[in-house]
């Protein structure tokens, strides 16, 4: 082989070896982050954008997202270390406490600031009026849990006992409650987005309300984390804080259209209208949040909807349980 060539092959393999080295390397120095969440839902979109659009990882994060179906099992992750970060109901912290949690789980970042629940009906119902539901069958949502508390507010709202004056079904398992309504059971049902607009599609339903728009701001779904993670990886936390923050950036400037086109893949089995549709029915209601950051009069807010709902264990102050300290660092950066 002529010398020159012999010459030329090495360099280039040297080059793609160098390359490759250094790739593996910058590979290496991503920070591995658990993150549990709640449930798989569009309602989560920028968190989906976030893992899509490579701002985890630009922030040098390698982020795991597992979903645990469940506000128990979502804390039970976080606080048996299976998971680093949770994305939960901010509920769920409260509920910690008031047990005497050594180690508190801190609310320091808010991805969704409304309920992301639609009322649907069995049937088309052309002007809806709350009274309708009056002794109806009502599929609702686990006991405790934001999104049962939450239509319960809106139901009291207006005066209607969701104990009295409706057949509130609470028995059935958060995965197995849509398809209930499906197989026939209830005349009401308390949906969340892809499922909600599916229904609609499919005529097995039809979204006549939204509990998001009835029940006003509340941080629904929060990133938390133990004070002791907070403290010992600090960094990660902002780096973590900060990706999230591009993300509901980026979703605050794009249509609807482009987010389902962002986060399809995280939903393989919805066809992209539906994904469209989901998003477009959170955007309009704004229930992403634009930030992460977590203001005490929502903290407030959803107190006295679990207070309401006889829910609340004991009032906790919002210093407690909220450190808007990273949050508020990341959003005043140039």
């Amino acid at each position: 082989m002529n010398k020159w060539i012999q010459t030329g092959c090495a360099i280039v393999c040297s080059a793609f070896l160098i390359f490759a080295l250094s790739a593996c390397k910058q590979e290496a120095k991503l920070t591995k982050v658990k993150v549990a969440e709640v449930t798989h839902s569009i309602f989560y979109a920028p968190l989906y954008v976030a893992v899509s659009k490579g701002f985890f990882k630009e922030e040098g994060l390698d982020i795991e997202v597992n979903t645990t179906w469940g506000g128990d099992k979502t804390m039970t992750s976080l606080l048996s270390n299976g998971s680093d970060i949770a994305l939960v109901g901010s509920e769920t912290s409260i509920y910690v406490e008031s047990q005497g949690a050594k180690d508190p789980v801190i609310n320091f970042a808010q991805l969704t600031q409304t309920d992301g629940t639609f009322l649907v009906a069995r049937e088309d119902i052309e002007n809806f009026d709350w009274d309708m539901v009056k002794g109806k069958t009502f599929l609702g949502q686990r006991k405790g849990g934001m999104p049962q508390m939450a239509g319960e507010f809106v139901l009291n709202k207006h005066n209607i006992d969701p104990q009295k004056d409706v057949d509130l079904i609470q028995n059935i398992d958060f995965a197995n409650i849509a398809n209930a309504f499906a197989s026939g059971t209830g005349d009401y049902v308390q949906l969340f987005e892809p499922t909600a607009s599916l229904f609609e599609k499919e005529g097995i339903g039809h979204i006549v309300a939204s509990f998001g728009e009835e029940s006003g701001r509340v941080p629904y779904t929060t990133f938390m984390a133990k004070k002791t993670y907070l403290t010992e990886h600090e960094e990660t936390a902002e780096k973590f804080t900060r990706a999230v923050y591009k993300a509901q950036q980026w979703v605050e400037k794009h249509s609807s259209k482009e987010i389902a086109e962002a986060i399809k893949s995280e939903f393989d089995d919805t066809e992209p209208d539906i994904i469209e549709a989901s998003i477009d029915r959170y955007k309009k209601q704004n229930s992403f949040s634009t930030d992460p950051l977590l203001n005490e009069k929502e903290w407030e807010q959803l107190q006295m909807i679990m207070d309401q709902a006889g829910e609340l264990p004991k009032h906790i102050p919002y210093s407690q349980l909220v450190d808007t300290k990273i949050a508020k660092k990341v959003t005043s950066e140039k």
